[in-house]
């Protein structure tokens, strides 16, 4: 086993985690849901502080990996945000394009891939219902309370299967 391969995964969510959604809202507000426009519009969002602090204080003991429900076809805009905003290297995981699962069931999946052969120190997350079937099945969980909630981007997640 290499070194990194030893290190426990600390998973980070992106939105309203580490990434502030609060600019884009608006386009879950229309009829129907722009989603174009609200992904399209995440390479402007600005970072969450606290979320980016842990993230780069995570990186000192564990390897931090990305964890979220934006669809695949948006990794290079995520990667290059990732980037431009000085985030610990890591890989990403995303949902795929056709996948509407609620946020729930895609992101347990991978918490479950993640944790075999390896420790899962802890998944940072924003989603009430995520932190708790997480918890549910024994993962430690940081609960990021720090960005405005949003309902819209609630329903998007569990009941429409879009972040």
């Amino acid at each position: 086993m290499s070194d990194d391969n030893a290190r426990p995964i600390a998973v980070f969510d992106l939105d309203n985690t580490l990434a502030d959604t609060a600019h884009r809202q608006h386009f879950l507000g229309r009829r129907p849901k722009d989603w174009d426009g609200f992904f399209g519009a995440a390479p402007a969002d600005p970072p969450l502080a606290e979320g980016v602090e842990l993230a780069r204080r995570s990186a000192r003991d564990c390897e931090v990996v990305y964890l979220t429900g934006r669809p695949e076809r948006y990794r290079r805009d995520t990667l290059d945000w990732l980037a431009a905003h000085d985030l610990p290297a890591g890989d990403l995981y995303m949902r795929g394009d056709a996948d509407r699962r609620p946020a729930r069931f895609t992101k347990l999946a991978t918490l479950r891939r993640l944790a075999r052969g390896r420790e899962v120190r802890f998944l940072v997350d924003d989603d009430a219902v995520v932190c708790d079937d997480a918890e549910r099945a024994g993962f430690t969980v940081v609960r990021a309370r720090w960005a405005e909630d949003s309902a819209a981007l609630r329903e998007a997640q569990e009941k429409e299967g879009r972040t």
